[in-house]
């Protein structure tokens, strides 16, 4: 029995973890044509979570506080539902869907997608922002955007830790770049949810990756595949720190997730000896935890032939192999820990104030489907 209201967390306006409000009245949504209602057992954070709620995608001189819109037709509304790396099972179906597909559990695809292109996502927009995430007890998704996950190793908690915000903005920094086989790349802001599916589908392209990460962290990301841990507090010397950790070998691309004043100590870690590489040297980014804006040299762009990539979300395509991977069990899930929907202030918080030895994601589990989904990973102390 499918009820007529729901509990839901919106988003009412930019601001503090105040604007984050639990209610147990919202609607529950109605699936419209080749669409499919869900009820939602699991739902990642992401930070661009907080960055939106907080208004931090600004103008060049930081004074706005704002979000992002692509196109006439996406954007941020309030009140809003967060949540993009959704997991549930489909409850009904809309008209043109078969169904057949009631009671299957899935993975969505964020995306919201302008165009029906597989190679292509030029105006990105994502379920969470510019339509109702998975903050919720219900959401409708695109029949076609919920791909079904059936390993049975995998719970609900795990498969939501392994959601396409961070696997395919991943993936699609990785393509971007032309990373391949016996390539060196280093990753930074390496034990987030980005960081740590990039250290593991560096490997499935036959790629070597170093890790720059805090300290207290370097154990989990060997275990995930890092060849090489950099402790970021510790270095001076960003081209020498990188020089050591590789054993001399070349960096071929940066994957970056942080900008700002590592941009380019990175960069220049790439070109300070060109005659030793083999390929131009590429600098994917799709982050700037560490600052909005980098003064950089354009001759030392220009005549090192450095390729930059800005990246946010991926293709259909990509989407499709990260599911092909997931369902091969070729892909960990890097599973942090859980909490209730109802205390998503409490999830802000360990968020934003993560310890030392935070590494992976952190899941939002619907009151009413704690004890199955969410209790047996309860972050200590929630």
């Amino acid at each position: 029995m499918i009820p007529e209201y729901m509990a839901a967390v919106q988003l009412t306006g930019h601001g503090g973890i105040e604007k984050l409000k639990y209610r147990e009245d919202v609607p529950v949504p109605q699936p419209g044509k080749n669409e499919l209602l869900i009820k939602v057992t699991a739902t990642a954070k992401n930070n661009t979570d907080r960055k939106v709620r907080e208004g931090l995608y600004p103008t060049e001189d930081n004074s706005d506080i704002t979000s992002f819109s692509m196109s006439k037709d996406s954007g941020l509304s309030f009140p809003r539902i967060q949540g993009a790396d959704v997991v549930g099972r489909v409850v009904k179906c809309g008209s043109g869907v078969s169904e057949d597909r009631v009671g299957e559990r899935g993975l969505l695809d964020f995306n919201i997608y302008s165009t029906d292109r597989d190679d292509i996502n030029l105006t990105p927009d994502y379920f969470g922002h510019g339509k109702d995430g998975g903050f919720a007890e219900y959401m409708v998704v695109p029949a076609d955007q919920f791909y079904t996950v059936e390993n049975t190793e995998l719970s609900d908690a795990e498969l939501a830790a392994m959601g396409m915000c961070s696997y395919q903005t991943g993936l699609h920094m990785l393509n971007a770049a032309g990373v391949g086989e016996g390539e060196n790349v280093l990753i930074t802001g390496a034990s987030g949810g980005v960081g740590t599916a990039l250290i593991q589908m560096c490997h499935l392209k036959g790629a070597t990756p170093y890790a720059v990460s805090s300290p207290g962290k370097a154990n989990a990301l060997f275990e995930l595949g890092a060849e090489n841990v950099i402790d970021r507090s510790k270095v001076n010397n960003w081209p020498e720190a990188v020089d050591e950790a590789t054993g001399g070998k070349p960096i071929d691309a940066v994957m970056d997730l942080v900008g700002g004043n590592m941009t380019i100590p990175l960069i220049d870690a790439m070109i300070q000896d060109m005659s030793s590489r083999k390929t131009y040297p590429r600098y994917s980014i799709a982050g700037a935890s560490g600052g909005n804006v980098t003064k950089i040299l354009w001759t030392k762009i220009y005549l090192y032939q450095v390729q930059i990539f800005g990246v946010s979300h991926g293709t259909r395509a990509e989407a499709k192999q990260l599911i092909n991977w997931i369902r091969k069990g070729e892909l960990k899930p890097v599973l942090h820990g859980t909490f209730r929907l109802s205390d998503i202030h409490k999830a802000e918080d360990y968020f934003v104030n993560r310890s030392n030895n935070f590494v992976g994601k952190i899941v939002i589990v619907p009151d009413s489907e704690w004890e199955d989904h969410g209790k047996k990973y309860a972050v200590s102390g929630e």
